[in-house]
């Protein structure tokens, strides 16, 4: 089947979704909404009961000298939870926090025995959450001298710690840079106190700037990072940009200007729906506060190393998320933690409780792994992905990748017409409108190439496992008995395409052990979106 076909055959809903829609006001309509948060891939379910054989598996191999080699460890507590997130897990308590990093210090050296990192030189550490930076000072020495213990470390690895401005006091600070830590990245979202205030930010913006010239007073080795972010419940533009003039007159190294997401039955939907807090941006008015930061920053030259990450210094490299986004390998450690590793890529437990579980008995406390996409899909994804976070696309390479890839000159050329891409010598860039859009854009493109590559082998013939795609209606029939066979399908063509395939290509008890193995939550939440 051929792209266009595969196109064609989209009800004009998907279809929309996918390409985005005509009109001729792109940067506030092309897509009705940010597609995905972060683009990317999804492969194929590996069996509860093979996770820990897989896993051994690839930690027996040396670490492929190809490739960059990157260790995400997270630490899952804050003292507060701000209504906009989406990763708080735990409130900080302290005999919680010394048994966690207990377990966490014994997964990280039971893995560091393991060929796969005895081989592996580390070129980044970030250390995210959560809030690493609520760690006791006697904890986070602990974990960063286990650090040092179980990895080998590159000359010029960049240690990066991500926090918030209430834990900028010497004691903490000192260690953080006794042990290594090169790099901070600081979740401000905004110096305006009333509206930090409104979405749980504890302190005010005088502050903010005092910890920040205190964090910065340590000298020229330690490299800060700020986020802000745009779109919070009553922020205007005039008050974005003076929070963009005041990150300037701080003088940090580099910034991170984040689209606020705002997650179904989270905390900050419910504060919007009740009244208790003013409304936020639409995707519209997003556009227009992407659009005003963007203009600001290039007007007064700083230097953009991606579409959202922004440096004034030369020392901030952003190496961390740049080795994420471009097929680095990432050995995750802790709860919550995801990575890749030898064609898997996985997501470990995110319950404290299960994690420890798992980590005193000996295993990785893995909750959900895949095999990652066909190896040279996934390379060139790789590059599609990196290439869109700096505002451009090289069709020329696509097409030397695989002829295939010809197709897309369609859907480039179709969002070239729309306003969100021009067009040089085979070079497609993001029009200012489309930088916008970028993630959206991305995630349909990877969408393409991955149907081009899959559509034929999934149409008709058996999957991988052996299993047809009946597989999949006799997993949901088993779920929905009241349900018929045309609901179902129906169900499943509005199931994301990159999802569809990867629960296509799955055996019966590979999609049984999956299911069953998701959070209620997550469960309710894909089969409630498949079948509106």
């Amino acid at each position: 089947m051929s792209l266009k076909k595969y196109l064609e055959d989209l009800e004009p809903a998907k279809r929309e979704v996918l390409l985005g829609r005509e009109t001729k006001d792109a940067l506030h309509e092309a897509f009705a909404a940010k597609r995905v948060v972060h683009a990317g891939l999804l492969g194929t379910p590996v069996m509860k009961d093979a996770q820990q054989e897989a896993w051994a598996k690839v930690m027996a191999e040396p670490a492929d000298a190809r490739r960059q080699h990157a260790v995400y460890i997270h630490i899952p507590f804050c003292q507060t939870k701000c209504l906009y997130c989406s990763f708080f897990q735990n409130a900080s308590r302290q005999s919680v926090e010394d048994e966690y990093i207990d377990d966490l210090l014994t997964e990280m050296k039971r893995d560091a025995q393991q060929k796969q990192l005895q081989t592996a030189v580390i070129d980044s550490v970030f250390i995210g959450g959560g809030t690493p930076t609520s760690l006791s000072p006697a904890n986070a020495a602990r974990l960063l001298q286990g650090i040092k213990e179980c990895f080998h470390l590159a000359a010029d690895c960049e240690l990066t710690l991500e926090g918030r401005i209430h834990d900028l006091v010497p004691e903490k600070i000192e260690t953080w840079l006794k042990y290594g830590v090169n790099r901070i990245s600081l979740g401000v979202q905004s110096f305006d106190t009333s509206l930090r205030r409104r979405v749980g930010r504890i302190d005010t913006r005088e502050e903010v700037l005092r910890r920040l010239q205190l964090l910065k007073s340590y000298g020229q080795d330690l490299t800060v990072i700020v986020d802000l972010i745009y779109g919070l419940p009553g922020q205007t533009k005039e008050l974005w940009l003076e929070d963009i003039r005041t990150l300037m007159e701080a003088d940090v190294d580099g910034m991170d200007l984040y689209q606020l997401n705002i997650f179904p039955g989270g905390d900050l939907d419910k504060a919007l729906k009740t009244g208790r807090i003013p409304a936020c941006a639409d995707i519209a008015g997003q556009a227009d506060l992407y659009i005003a930061a963007r203009d600001y920053l290039l007007g007064e030259g700083v230097e953009r190393l991606s579409l959202c990450h922004w440096r004034r210094h030369k020392r901030e490299r952003s190496r961390y998320n740049t080795m994420a986004k471009t097929g680095a390998v990432v050995y995750p450690f802790g709860c919550g933690a995801g990575g890749n590793c030898g064609g898997l890529s996985f997501m470990q437990q995110r319950g404290l409780k299960s994690y420890s579980q798992a980590v005193r008995a000996g295993q990785k406390p893995i909750m959900m792994m895949a095999h990652q996409v066909e190896q040279k899909l996934q390379m060139i994804s790789d590059t599609v992905i990196a290439n869109l976070e700096k505002g451009f696309v090289d069709f020329r390479q696509l097409c030397l990748v695989d002829s295939r890839f010809e197709e897309l000159e369609e859907v480039l050329e179709l969002w070239k017409e729309r306003g969100l891409m021009t067009e040089d010598l085979g070079i497609y860039r993001l029009t200012k409108v489309g930088e916008f859009w970028y993630i959206s854009l991305t995630q349909s493109l990877i969408e393409c190439m991955q149907a081009i590559c899959q559509s034929e082998d999934t149409a008709s013939s058996p999957t991988e496992e052996g299993q047809s795609e009946d597989a999949l209606d006799a997993c949901l029939a088993e779920m929905m008995p009241d349900s018929t066979f045309a609901e179902r399908s129906a169900m499943v063509k509005k199931i994301p395409m990159p999802v569809r395939m990867m629960l296509k290509r799955s055996s019966k008890d590979a999609l049984k052990t999956m299911l069953a193995g998701l959070p209620p939550t997550m469960l309710e939440r894909m089969l409630s979106k498949a079948s509106y």
